[in-house]
């Protein structure tokens, strides 16, 4: 068990959190969630003993052995992979190095063997003969193949190094595992390996994720970081999300007697028990959904933007047409090739490729690059609204407030018109004169949400639209792009969206494509499509 006893952080007339008391017990998965800034990565850190904090202590049970995702990439730059990875496990690593200095003595001594004896012992107990296995069992998981595995870490790329990493935190069963951004820069088959791992942990974990997908599939808790404190809920995130909603609607009907609030309560509990789906969440969640009561449940002091894109004119059956479109990178290789397809009236469709082949082709698209060979049509009413993957370019001016900035984009110049549109993405009174350049990269891709919501296209592209995006803005553009009347190419690394946008999948590379009408949840477990995916090198 992991106890957390009158835990506050300060940072000068900041209070980041005051007087936090949770215990996180053995067998359970908690999601650690809260607003951008609320302190879920610090908290992690404190946990970790990486920071200290103000007030307070953490304890974990006398034996028990904590480890946590390393965030820094190039730290073991001078080690092989495997090694690498049973480092996650401290005092078994120090007993093989220290075995190995002991065994290389030319002197070797009474002393030497007595010691040597007693690591041996420890290794074993610490199931140290199986370490080199464990260690590549969870690298071929993660998609490192076996001929990477004695590679030095130097000469791996920054995602080979996240997937290395991510094993290392996951060797040697620890009691404690801790979780910052597990699927960060993962693909799809890692990350259906990692939610499968997890949810068959039987010890504790603790995890900050942006993908709610994800949350849903392994959290039996959510740990909600609000108000400077820890509160703990049962379930999903969602069922977290649909119940702070939930809240805040009955807490502002004034109207409504207690009474039809319990039933509409009682209805809620109703229909998430039904949907408990993994054995290993469902106890613990209908425990805590049958001791929910109206006041349990709490409306949440996170703000939601408003995300609605509207077209101006309805767009006719055909709206692009590409034929035989060929790109190439400067090394003269193929993001992809002969690519051949047709869009139609309110298809979503999701893009699936290297991330560079999916900024080439969208370039392509909106004109802004030219293709190697072959062509494409957009048809003659459709309009267009692009969010590329970056926007730095879009921010270059030093002298613009966020008024102005928008104002560029704007056929209606009014300042109280511009700033309306700011106030839904959470920019209001002097926040909506902020200068561009000091933004976030969470600010900036709300400030972009704007400008294609004014553009009135019927036509949007988005290259990785959630990218520093907190969970709160991901819904709220997840519902836009859901209620949106026209028609969508995008790509997303949110399962969620993904899975809830989408209605057609066209996955290509230099070798080929696939294209279904399939939802992405389908897709991405259809057997004829795994064939195809191999086929074409994917």
């Amino acid at each position: 068990m992991l106890t957390v006893s009158n835990i506050s952080l300060r940072f000068g007339k900041r209070v980041l959190f005051e007087d936090v008391n949770i215990k996180f017990t053995e067998g359970n998965c908690y999601g650690l969630i809260g607003a951008n800034g609320a302190g879920k990565s610090t908290f992690i850190k404190i946990l970790s003993g990486e920071i200290e904090s103000t007030t307070g202590s953490i304890s974990l049970d006398k034996g028990q052995r904590m480890s946590f995702l390393n965030q820094n990439q190039n730290e073991y730059d001078e080690f092989d992979v495997l090694n690498t990875v049973i480092m996650g496990n401290k005092r078994l690593y120090e007993i093989m190095l220290e075995k190995d200095a002991i065994y290389a003595k030319e002197d070797f001594t009474e002393e030497d063997g007595n010691r040597a004896a007693d690591l041996e012992a420890e290794f074993a107990d610490m199931n140290g003969w199986e370490a080199e296995n464990e260690a590549g069992a969870l690298l071929s998981g993660l998609g490192i193949k076996e001929d990477l595995h004695f590679t030095n870490m130097a000469e791996l790329d920054g995602s080979s190094k996240v997937k290395i990493l991510l094993a290392q935190a996951l060797f040697g069963n620890p009691d404690v595992l801790l979780l910052d951004e597990p699927t960060n820069n993962l693909d799809i088959d890692s990350i259906l390996w990692l939610e499968n791992f997890l949810m068959n942990f039987k010890n504790t974990v603790i995890v900050v994720s942006h993908d709610r997908h994800f949350l849903d599939n392994v959290c039996t808790h959510i740990a909600d970081l609000d108000f400077g404190k820890i509160t703990l809920f049962g379930g999903t995130y969602t069922f977290w999300y649909e119940s702070s909603q939930l809240a805040a609607r009955q807490r502002s009907d004034q109207n409504k007697k207690t009474d039809e609030k319990r039933k509409e309560l009682e209805e809620f509990i109703r229909r998430f028990s039904a949907n408990v789906a993994k054995s290993k969440q469902a106890t613990s969640r209908q425990k805590m959904l049958d001791k929910l009561t109206v006041d349990d449940i709490k409306p949440s002091s996170r703000r939601y933007p408003f995300i609605g894109f509207k077209p101006d004119r309805e767009a006719g059956d055909q709206l692009l047409t590409v034929e035989n479109l060929s790109a190439k990178a400067e090394d003269g290789t193929y993001f992809f090739k002969d690519l051949t397809f047709t869009i139609s009236k309110g298809e979503k469709v999701a893009l699936l490729s290297e991330s560079l082949a999916i900024g080439a082709l969208m370039d392509i698209l909106m004109g802004e690059r030219k293709a190697d060979a072959g062509e494409f049509r957009w048809g003659v009413t459709t309009t267009q609204a692009y969010l590329p993957n970056d926007n730095a370019s879009y921010f270059e001016d030093n002298s613009m407030n966020l008024v102005d900035w928008l104002r560029q984009y704007s056929t209606e110049k009014d300042e109280s018109f511009i700033r309306g549109f700011l106030g839904r993405m959470l920019f209001s009174g002097e926040e909506a004169l902020k200068k561009s350049t000091v933004l976030s990269g969470g600010e900036k891709q709300r400030c972009m949400f704007s400008r294609m919501m004014l553009s009135g296209s019927n036509v949007l592209l988005f290259d990785e639209p959630t990218n520093h995006l907190d969970l709160e803005s991901i819904t709220a553009l997840n519902n836009g792009m859901v209620d949106f009347p026209g028609t969508i190419l995008f790509t997303c690394h949110d399962h969620q969206l993904t899975q809830t946008v989408a209605n057609r999948i066209i996955e290509f590379s230099a070798k080929g494509q696939i294209d279904k009408m399939l939802p992405f949840d389908d897709y991405i477990t259809d057997e004829k499509v795994k064939a195809q995916k191999i086929q074409i090198g994917r």
